[in-house]
């Protein structure tokens, strides 16, 4: 079986869905299955580094890559076109059994869409959560015009509509569209190794004492994400000792926009702003902190609470975080609305429940492993492949 991913870029500042594609990818593979990845060079207000139409490996696994029209305007830019993908898709597609697309509203994806059916090669789509409500706001009329015209075609004629998510199904426009779909988790490639001494080592780099909490943040920087809730909440819990940790990037506007709220939330020295982070770093923080928090407006997974949670790290979730019910159901942490009391609240029920909220954590860890790795998960999206061919 021959597989073809296609998604805009794959550098994991793009966050999740990048991420993702890389892992499931790599977990085929081992799986015996001849998957590959055809993307852009996109990187950001960047461009990635590598080798131009030809096959590399890129993070273990193989990759085309393709240059992404890149002008000076950053919503154009974003869209990722590439004619020389567009050439190659034409020429190779068919060499594949299944197309598996990643992502809409977004060229790469769009074109291997059309082009799977024009050539009448099978294609599932995993749109990565945007259908999703919150989604299908931002940009309303462009993403209603753009479904209209191109999107709406395109997943009619997918073989299926991959959801991460029963979240993600149920928000999905049912009455719009008439597509098979099932519902996959996604998963951690491996179980982080637990690093020695990660709860000391992470306060001696941050100049804390011992016994101080540390509440973290690690995702894309972007308004989707709820900083400002989460800012807000930490402002009126300064009479306790705390450091909140924000690690992760975005656009510059948005940083900046996330340093004013700091100042004017009064948690400037509460606050380390650690940047994009990955690899020991990443999982040292993970690791040393004591509390994950992610108050999203949506998110139709949360690569990232699953990867704090198999660091054995309890999270604290919004509601429209969809691993909010596993949270909730099985206590791997809190579910708080999403409003700044609540989040405050909640938080402040950590405060005074620490040694509870790390037998979360520990359980959590138990329930990744168990549950949410790549080697379970890959058997699945192999059967549904074999079933679409």
């Amino acid at each position: 079986m021959k597989v073809l991913h296609i998604i805009p870029s794959v550098p994991k500042i793009r966050g999740g869905p990048s991420q993702v594609v890389l892992e499931m990818v790599k977990a085929l593979r081992i799986n015996a299955i001849d998957a590959e990845i055809a993307t852009t060079n996109d990187n950001g207000d960047e461009l990635l580094d590598v080798p131009l139409q030809k096959c590399i490996y890129y993070e273990e696994v193989p990759v085309w890559f393709f240059s992404r029209f890149s002008p000076s305007y950053r919503r154009l830019r974003e869209y990722a076109f590439s004619w020389d993908l567009t050439i190659w898709l034409w020429h190779n597609l068919s060499n594949y059994d299944i197309v598996h697309v990643h992502a809409i509203f977004t060229y790469a994806s769009t074109m291997a869409m059309v082009i799977a059916r024009l050539k009448n090669i099978p294609y599932v789509v995993t749109t990565h959560g945007l259908l999703c409500n919150w989604s299908l706001r931002q940009s309303k009329h462009k993403k209603q015009l753009y479904l209209k015209m191109i999107e709406q075609s395109n997943l009619v004629h997918s073989k299926g509509i991959h959801f991460t998510s029963d979240l993600e199904q149920r928000e999905f426009p049912q009455s719009a569209f008439t597509i098979p779909s099932f519902v996959l988790p996604i998963g951690v490639s491996e179980i982080p190794t637990l690093i020695p001494d990660s709860y000391v080592r992470m306060r001696q780099q941050l100049k804390i004492p011992l016994d101080e909490p540390i509440i973290l943040f690690m995702s894309r920087l972007h308004p989707k994400k709820g900083l400002n809730y989460l800012i807000g909440a930490l402002g009126k819990l300064t009479h306790h000792r705390f450091t909140f940790v924000i690690a992760g990037s975005g656009t510059k506007e948005y940083e900046k926009e996330i340093e004013s709220l700091v100042i004017a939330n009064n948690i400037k020295g509460h606050t380390v702003f650690a940047g994009f982070v990955e690899g020991e770093i990443k999982n040292m923080l993970l690791q040393g902190s004591d509390l994950f928090a992610l108050t999203s407006y949506s998110e139709s997974f949360a690569l990232v609470a699953l990867e704090a949670m198999s660091n054995g790290l309890p999270v604290l979730v919004t509601p429209d975080v969809a691993l909010a019910s596993i949270v909730e159901k099985y206590q791997f942490g809190y579910v708080s609305e999403l409003n700044v009391l609540a989040i405050a609240s909640t938080i402040d029920k950590f405060f005074t429940h620490r040694q509870e909220a790390k037998a979360m954590g520990t359980r959590a860890r138990r329930f990744v492993f168990d549950n949410y790795t790549w080697s379970k998960i890959v058997y699945q999206l192999e059967e549904v492949y074999r079933k679409v061919i």
